[in-house]
């Protein structure tokens, strides 16, 4: 894996990704980092396609190791006030404006991008071709599967700690016989549509 969208002169660059933009419920986790150059991580790849051991080991690795990083969100309020696509994107801007150090490119996972006020640019699949994604996408979905886990403990009905939120069968299922709490995203239809 290697940087290959260089900004010509950029010295730090920072990767963003997130992480539970699909889910009903909790919010959307987002993340910043700026790799050490001098301590290259390896193992680095889309979260998704690392165990959840690998993951977690990485998380730790990463934090230990990068310059500089950061992990944002925005609340299920904000994605119901807002839309999930711009609740994204505020929390993108929250990774970056909280890093201790000011990059000078910024990398974002995905097709689309807020205005950091830096030089941007996306990646398609940037997760799995950009060292500074994949350490953002890892730091991102730790921080929302633990989240997660933590939440199933206080609701076990919904089963949160197996599907993290997503719209499997089973969740739909526990939704509908135990209704939804204040962690549901009421805008998105599944939800809405229960409500009625």
């Amino acid at each position: 894996m290697n940087t290959l969208f260089v900004y010509p002169n950029a010295k730090l660059i920072a990767g963003v990704d997130e992480v539970g933009r699909g889910p009903l419920c909790g919010d959307v986790v987002t993340a910043a980092v700026i790799l050490d150059p001098k301590k290259p991580i390896s193992g680095l790849a889309d979260s998704k396609k690392l165990t959840e051991k690998k993951r977690e080991m990485l998380f730790d690795v990463i934090k230990e190791n990068a310059l500089a990083w950061c992990v944002a969100r925005a609340s299920v309020a904000e994605i119901d006030q807002l839309n999930i696509l711009h609740a994204t994107m505020l929390a993108m801007q929250r990774a970056i404006a909280g890093l201790s150090i000011q990059p000078d490119f910024v990398l974002v996972d995905g097709n689309q991008a807020p205005a950091f006020g830096i030089a941007t640019q996306t990646v398609v699949k940037g997760d799995s071709l950009v060292a500074e994604i994949s350490a953002a996408s890892i730091l991102a979905k730790v921080t929302r599967d633990r989240e997660m886990i933590e939440l199933d403990k206080q609701y076990p009905q919904y089963g949160l700690a197996q599907h993290k939120g997503y719209p499997t069968k089973a969740h739909m299922d526990a939704i509908t016989l135990h209704g939804v709490n204040q962690h549901y995203r009421t805008s998105f239809a599944p939800v809405r549509k229960l409500l009625k």
